[in-house]
């Protein structure tokens, strides 16, 4: 019997580190390299269209108006109907890349399970909505037994009846499937579009790997029922699954939410709300199992958030809500007076408007050389290249060739230097992006359509929840004017002290911003706001942000976020951040808590364009609950309908104002502002057996078989796999989730000295554990664990070591920090805040 490490909640994060460790410095020898990182050279790979030469005309845009019920059910142009259609059902070839990662995740995560309806799954079409927050598309019914039309699969089964006319965007013959390996040979070609799945969002694809061969090998009821069957590396699955924008960005209309949100219509669904009941963990790890440390991060992230840098690994975690898309047109007309950036080397390969409209207004979002007018979309405000830039990006970020995508880091765990996709290259050896490319004007004028607010006076009952007293709601607009609109509106006086004319961006930035944040203190400003926030037109075309970036020094939210590497210099998204951006100055030094005593610390911010939040909108605030960038203050409540949205804007709105009421840390309480994101049971990190490489299944299966009383590797390995841990209950998730195994913006000598410090701690983790006595209790391992001066290393090599999630945005309450010379508001003046926000 192999003994198992036993150590206290509080010291035990430090012995679990060497866990982390071990699976990292596995997972970063060459003896996984075929499963942990694809083969290939970046700028040499093609991706499968180009590959079999299929040109950019051989993928037109879908023209059938098949979604004209949703988002209000308002007409739309010929062009208009392509941009949605691109938004809700173009997966661009990255079916390739969700079925690789289903091997490079170890089996945790798999689409067609989540697709499935099979009785051994903890989901079904029954309840994907309240188990999964994902969205049953209409006209399907649920697989009640294998379907032998499919490969015995559970799968959805499409509806034939009057009322459901056939997918249009499934014709091969108008749209011709990419012919390539077992397609068009044991299987059929399909459509570029794929086949519906009865998700919105996921389209299914032939496999081009399951060719004859996988065909026998293929066993439906053991893909279901037997881990030794589906958890290997060597698993062929008859379909592979696609991902439209529309899985993480389509959700119930705020003010024709469905009866029943099992079974929506079309025409209960917007195209642009966000997927804002989305719970990553349970779609991104199927089997949900708490035991998984991997399930353990995913479910820091609340539902409605993701962290967008979790393929492309910066060794941050930092879930950020989905953003909706909300008046897309203000927030371009705001771009022109505020939005300034400068381009410079790969963002100057980004296409722009210009590009595909000659003259009129959407033509002076970029002038030659060298400058772009742009919104700021990512909640760092990063992307920052122009419009068609940003939604390009998120195609790429979503598996779009994936061919050379992934040849740029180690998918999901990092640890290795990172290089940026570069746009050229993608042009010359990508027939899906050059397709993409064509379709993301005609996106662009859908969204200009379509973005209008979801306001409560037009939802069902909305009417019973607003005010009609005239005086109160006259004062939450005074409130709003005197402390909300100078960030929360695209309305202010003109000129703008230290914004006008054209925005500040680059090194500069901070004392552009400081004038304008001494301004907006002003009588002067407040008498000016004042007057357009009382004006009966202030929200109409109001994006109700400023989309400027605000120093997290200021915000006090969780830094995280701010800290992200993955659009720096050099990193994977350079060609998509200009140069205004990663030539922002350091924002100061903010203070973060120790995750074990709580005491506060000051950290020191980079430069480089981290530090900084951009301005969320307040559109509809109202539907958008729970609040932060993480959706961390306020209740969830899973039900879309107004009542359930209300339930949760009250208690969140509530927390923002009254921040006493948010969410204490269970173990620290007051010692730390909030919440600190811990694991919820013994969890370990593993890698199945099937996933490991030949000759160490050899052994592991002598071992087992003909020598059981010998052990012939380390005690990690057991009879499933590699099992790392136990990771005791209550340990600080991001203390393992946020270890930096390599600087990303150090030189030779920094990169050096970084390494020997991560040398130095692993020889401390080995001679505390050693130290341990066997069967070691909560004491002992505390005393040894602390005299071995482990934490404070920890700490160093952490690349974001701020572990409270729901602190910051004090802004109207006693809490702001006193250098601000604001008083917090009344009770009352809070809640006519409130009744005044509720009209958004």
């Amino acid at each position: 019997m192999r003994a198992s490490l036993r150590v206290t909640e509080t010291a035990s994060v430090v012995a679990v580190s060497l866990a982390l460790f071990c699976i990292t410095l596995l997972l970063s020898c060459d003896s996984l390299p075929s499963i942990i990182k694809p083969s290939g050279t970046p700028g040499e790979v093609v991706d499968e269209a180009h590959l079999v030469h299929r040109a950019i005309a051989s993928f037109p845009a879908a023209d059938e108006d098949y979604f004209a019920d949703m988002d209000g059910g308002g007409k739309l142009s010929p062009e208009e109907v392509k941009g949605r259609n691109t938004w809700i059902v173009w997966s661009g070839g990255n079916d390739r890349f969700w079925d690789e990662l289903s091997k490079l995740s170890f089996g945790t995560l798999d689409f067609l399970k989540t697709l499935s309806s099979h009785p051994n799954l903890k989901f079904s079409r029954d309840t994907r909505w309240y188990y999964l927050g994902l969205v049953n598309e209409t006209c399907f019914e649920k697989a009640t037994g294998p379907d032998p039309d499919r490969f015995g699969l559970w799968l959805d089964k499409r509806v034939v009846s009057p009322d459901c006319p056939a997918d249009p965007f499934e014709n091969e013959t108008k749209y011709p499937g990419v012919k390539i390996g077992a397609r068009g040979e044991n299987m059929p070609v399909g459509s570029f579009y794929g086949y519906a799945s009865g998700i919105v969002g996921l389209r299914l694809f032939p496999n081009p790997a399951f060719d004859k061969a996988a065909a026998k090998k293929w066993d439906p009821k053991r893909y279901y029922e037997d881990p030794t069957y589906y958890l290997s590396k060597d698993l062929v699955k008859p379909y592979r699954v696609g991902m439209s924008c529309a899985f993480c960005h389509v959700g119930p209309n705020g003010v024709k939410p469905p009866e029943n949100p099992e079974h929506p219509e079309w025409k209960h669904l917007s195209s642009n709300v966000g997927a804002q009941y989305f719970w990553i963990d349970r779609i991104f790890s199927w089997e949900a199992d708490e035991t998984s440390f991997p399930y353990q991060i995913f479910r820091t992230s609340r539902p409605g958030a993701l962290d967008t840098s979790l393929i492309s690994s910066d060794n941050i975690n930092n879930p950020r809500t989905m953003n909706a898309v909300y008046h897309l047109g203000p927030r371009l007309e705001q771009a022109k007076r505020w939005g300034q950036e400068k381009l410079a080397g790969g963002n100057l390969d980004n296409k722009q408007l210009n590009d595909y409209v000659a003259s009129g207004s959407l033509t002076a979002f970029f002038q030659q050389p060298d400058t772009v007018w742009t919104p700021r979309v990512l909640k760092d405000g990063s992307d920052s290249v122009g419009a068609l830039g940003a939604l390009n990006r998120v195609f790429l970020n979503i598996g779009l060739f994936s061919e050379e995508w992934l040849l740029h880091f180690k998918p999901l765990i990092g640890g290795e230097p990172i290089t940026p996709i570069q746009i050229k290259v993608a042009r010359a050896n990508s027939t899906y992006w050059e397709a993409t490319e064509a379709q993301t004007p005609n996106l662009a004028l859908f969204f200009l359509k379509t973005t209008g607010s979801h306001k409560l006076k037009d939802a069902p009952g909305g009417e019973a929840y607003l005010s009609k007293d005239a005086v109160q709601l006259m004062r939450g607009r005074e409130v709003f004017a005197e402390r909300c609109a100078r960030c929360h509106s695209s309305k202010l006086p003109v000129p703008a002290v230290g914004l006008d004319p054209h925005g500040c961006a680059g090194p500069g930035y901070l004392d552009c911003w400081k004038k304008y944040w001494d301004w907006t203190k002003t009588d002067e400003f407040k008498r000016e706001m004042k007057t357009i926030v009382l004006a009966d037109d202030f929200l109409e075309n109001n994006f109700l942000s400023t989309d400027v970036r605000v120093p997290v020094t200021l915000l006090e939210t969780n830094a995280c976020s701010p800290l992200a590497t993955n659009a720096i210099e050099d990193n994977i998204w350079d060609n998509f951040s200009s140069r205004s951006y990663k030539a922002l100055p350091s924002v100061g030094t903010i203070t973060v808590h120790h995750p074990l005593t709580g005491e506060p610390r000051p950290y020191k911010m980079p430069a480089g364009g981290r530090g900084f939040t951009r301005v969320t909108s307040l559109v509809s605030l109202w539907s958008t609950a729970p609040y932060l960038l993480n959706n961390s203050v306020g209740k969830f409540n899973p039900s879309p309908s107004v009542d359930a949205r209300m339930q949760s804007f009250q208690n969140s709105i509530e927390q923002m104002l009254w921040p006493e009421k948010r969410d204490k840390d269970r173990i620290l309480g007051d010692k730390v502002p909030g919440v600190i994101d811990r694991t919820t049971t013994t969890s370990y990190l593993r890698v199945p057996k099937g996933f490991l490489p030949e000759f160490l299944q050899d052994v592991m299966e002598l071992e087992e078989k003909v020598l059981p009383d010998v052990q012939l590797l380390p005690p990690i390995f057991k009879e499933s796999g590699i099992e790392i841990g136990p990771i005791p209950k209550g340990t600080p998730v991001n203390l393992l989730a946020n270890l930096n195994m390599l600087p990303d913006d150090a030189g030779v000598i920094g990169r050096f000295l970084h390494k020997r410090k991560v040398l130095h701690l692993l020889i401390k983790v080995k001679k505390a554990l050693k130290a341990l006595p066997p069967n070691a209790t909560d004491e002992e391992a505390r005393k040894v664990f602390l005299e071995k001066d482990l934490v404070e290393p920890l700490l160093e090599l952490s690349k974001c070591n701020d572990f409270v999630v729901n602190r910051g945005h004090y802004f109207g309450t006693d809490q702001l920090n006193k250098d601000e010379n604001e008083p917090g508001l009344s009770d009352d003046d809070k809640r006519a805040l409130i009744e005044f926000l509720k009209t958004f």
